[in-house]
């Protein structure tokens, strides 16, 4: 292991010749033991292949730009959670100002995803797609259950839309503050979207991230 990676480890966490990690290049999980130290360079013994768990589910969530503080919480919570593809959706009624400034945090976004994988242990990074626009994220999401969050008083409860499902893909949609626009809720529909509730409570956008993708994963059999 080389570079910043080599360097977190060696410096911050301090680690010692012969301590075991467990080790992921994304696709295999191999035990290691740390031979040697250096300032930017991390030498390991591979052990023991170990076995790989790949969730049952293959997640995808859009979701609208807002604060960013409540962003980065949401995203990195869905990383532990298990969604495999993350995509900031341009709402209509997400902040300007925080869309103009979104390509400056892709970075930043991406180190969230691979430090959250790392902390759940999970074998590979979420894909984070670029800023898309709502009518083009409908369309062009991979085939599967879909569901938009909605507050409006037609939508189904949560529940009930996962009701018997068995879905391998499943692709969910949250909002900004404020909610999606007519048109956006129309473009969803066209797309084969269902409407879904959370119930009668109004949650941030962040506590709908996670109380949704814990719902499907219970629902949907990933264990």
């Amino acid at each position: 292991m080389e570079g910043d990676a080599a360097h977190h480890l060696g410096r911050v966490l301090r680690a010692q010749t012969g301590q075991l990690y467990e080790l992921s290049d994304g696709e295999e999980v191999w035990l290691g033991r740390i031979d040697s130290v250096s300032r930017d360079r991390v030498q390991f013994a591979l052990i023991e292949q170990l076995p790989v768990v790949h969730p049952s589910v293959n997640l995808t969530l859009l979701l609208a730009v807002v604060k960013f503080d409540a962003f980065e919480w949401a995203i990195e919570k869905a990383t532990e959670l298990g969604v495999n593809t993350i995509v900031p959706i341009a709402a209509e009624r997400s902040e300007k100002a925080l869309l103009s400034a979104a390509a400056k945090r892709e970075e930043r976004w991406k180190k969230i995803l691979l430090e959250a994988s790392q902390q759940s242990r999970r074998v590979n990074v979420p894909v984070l797609d670029g800023l898309a626009k709502p009518g083009h994220a409908f369309t062009s999401s991979s085939e599967g259950l879909r569901v938009l969050l909605s507050e409006r008083p037609t939508a189904s409860p949560l529940r009930q839309v996962l009701q018997g499902q068995r879905a391998a893909n499943a692709i969910l949609a949250i909002g900004p503050e404020g909610g999606w626009t007519d048109e956006e809720f129309a473009a969803a529909g066209k797309s084969g979207f269902t409407e879904a509730s959370l119930g009668r409570r109004i949650l941030r956008t962040e506590t709908a991230v996670v109380t949704a993708l814990a719902s499907l994963n219970f629902a949907l059999g990933d264990d």
